[in-house]
Order: structure tokens, then sequence, then C-alpha cells
């Protein structure tokens, strides 16, 4: 079955086809923005059963009527058996449609990352008669993005990056950044982005950290993510009181948090989170757990 995180890695590029360009600046290969793109059929099989699907296939057109296609693959642990598949993908891309076809592998953990970036010869071990070199996109060398001005520069790249870097120590502060970074932006443009990132984080522990960055203030956020959560508030609310029952779920997450990110929490400290009923105090202390060292960061007041 694939995953959320297995698809958001590719999907990505169907949203944002111009992010290539950009990703292939990070991975020292100028490939240059595209005049347009065109999502191409990711149905590879042959007229035997046999069946072979990339993930997501994109034909790029450059401003100077050059053409390439790019295939991305969202690859999750180490497989033997992936590269030969990789290897027949771009030599019937190659064949099919008579235009460069390039590889583009995204992972969310470094081993996994560092074995896609191998060299893969095929033929004799004395003399193999081609080598798979894919560009690999993953934790290891997509940037960690904790400034909001850097975030807004490229709102498609930051949520890569977070996707990417989804089981990073430091991935706290890095949505906090890209939620920051969405406030007052176009809902257009805001609400793919949200599902996005929660699709990539899957069920790691920081995609509970978005959804309470995104529960924080649902104003600005009309997806479909924060309806759930508003949804999920109201059964709360009902069964609990509105206001009261709200204020406990926020005051859960900031314990579920502080244990995640390994802050100790007094018996004194508990009570007074669990005891807070001011619904903004409470949205203030869970956006300063991602960046907290001890419990007293999270009470200081600034």
């Amino acid at each position: 079955m694939v995953s959320s995180s297995h698809e958001a890695m590719h999907r990505i590029f169907q949203e944002y086809p111009g992010l290539f360009s950009r990703v292939s600046e990070v991975l020292g290969v100028a490939i240059g923005p595209p005049a347009s793109a065109t999502i191409m059929p990711t149905d590879l099989t042959e007229h035997r059963p046999l069946e072979r699907r990339v993930d997501t296939l994109l034909r790029i057109d450059m401003e100077d009527d050059q053409s390439y296609l790019l295939a991305i693959e969202a690859q999750g642990k180490k497989d033997p058996e992936k590269p030969a598949s990789w290897i027949y993908y771009l030599s019937y891309l190659q064949a099919k449609y008579k235009l460069p076809p390039m590889l583009l592998v995204v992972c969310q953990d470094r081993a996994t990352a560092e074995w896609a970036a191998r060299p893969f010869p095929v033929g004799h071990p004395q003399s193999p008669v081609l080598t798979l070199q894919a560009l690999v996109a993953g934790p290891h060398n997509m940037p960690v993005i904790k400034d909001v001005a850097e975030a807004r520069k490229d709102l498609a790249l930051a949520t890569l990056a977070a996707i990417t870097h989804a089981g990073d120590p430091d991935i706290g502060v890095i949505l906090k950044t890209l939620s920051t970074a969405l406030r007052d932006v176009p809902e257009t443009i805001a609400d793919p982005i949200v599902e996005l990132t929660a699709q990539g984080l899957g069920n790691r522990p920081a995609a509970q950290q978005w959804r309470n960055l995104v529960a924080v203030d649902l104003s600005f956020y009309k997806s479909p993510l924060s309806e759930e959560i508003r949804d999920e508030g109201r059964a709360e609310g009902r069964e609990e009181g509105r206001e009261e029952g709200r204020a406990e779920g926020i005051a859960r997450s900031i314990l579920l948090l502080l244990a995640q990110v390994g802050v100790d929490v007094s018996d004194e400290a508990r009570e007074r989170i669990t005891g807070c009923t001011d619904l903004d105090m409470l949205s203030r202390w869970l956006l300063r757990v991602p960046t907290a060292a001890s419990v007293e960061d999270v009470f200081a007041e600034r």
C-alpha cells in the first residue's frame, strides 16, 4: 500500500513543476526554469503481463525549445530490485518519447538517500554497458529552512524541504517556520501546501505537530485539513463544552509535544498547563514548544 508521505514526495512536483529547477540547483545541477510542464501518463506497461509505473512523470519544455522528461520516484527504503526498474523506466521513456529522461529520487531518511545516490552499473563488472546515476533529494542535501523570509521566497521548496526532514530533530522549528510563512498567503496557495505537508509527514510524530500548528489559528486555513480539525474541535466542544474542550485539547498537545522533544515536566508545571483555560495563553505556549529547551522556556513572557 502506498503511504501518504510517498505520494506527497512526488506529487508536489505535479503541483509545482518549476520546483525541479530549484531542487536541481541545490543538487548542483543547473537545469534552469521551465517554460511549461505537462503531466504525462505514469503507466509504462508493455503489451505483456508486466506492469511498470513511475510515481510521477513530467514533460519539461524550456524557453530554448529544448525538452526533457522528468521521472520522480519517492523511495521509503533501500530496495535492491529498484535500480533495475529505474533503468528500465529511463530506457523505455527514451525509446518511446525520443526525449532525454532524468530521474529524481526523493527520500526521507539519510541512509536510503545515500544508497539511491550511488552509481548502479549494469553489465559485467569489468565492462559495464551503462551506469545509472540518479539525482537524489533527501535530508542529506535539502536545506533546513528556519528563516520565515527564506521560506516565503519559495514555499514549494520549503514544503519539500520540510517533508524530506520529517525525521529531523529540528522538525518542530522547520514546521513552525513554514506555518508562519503561510500567514496572509492566499488560500489558493496555502491550501495545497497545508495538505501536502500533512500528507508528507505521514504517521510520524511531526504530523501531530503540524496539525497543532494549523489548529492554533484556523482563520487563514480553509483547507480540508483545517476543516477536519474544526470538526474535531466541534465534536469535543459538544461533549465537554466548546471552550473547555478546546483548552484541554491544546493542553494535551502541549504535554505530548514536550514529551516528544524530551523536555521534563514537573507536577507543578503539568498542573499549570492542564489548569489553564486561557486559549490565547495556551496557544502561545504551544508555539514555543518546538524551540523550548525546558518547560520554563514555554512559560517565559516575551
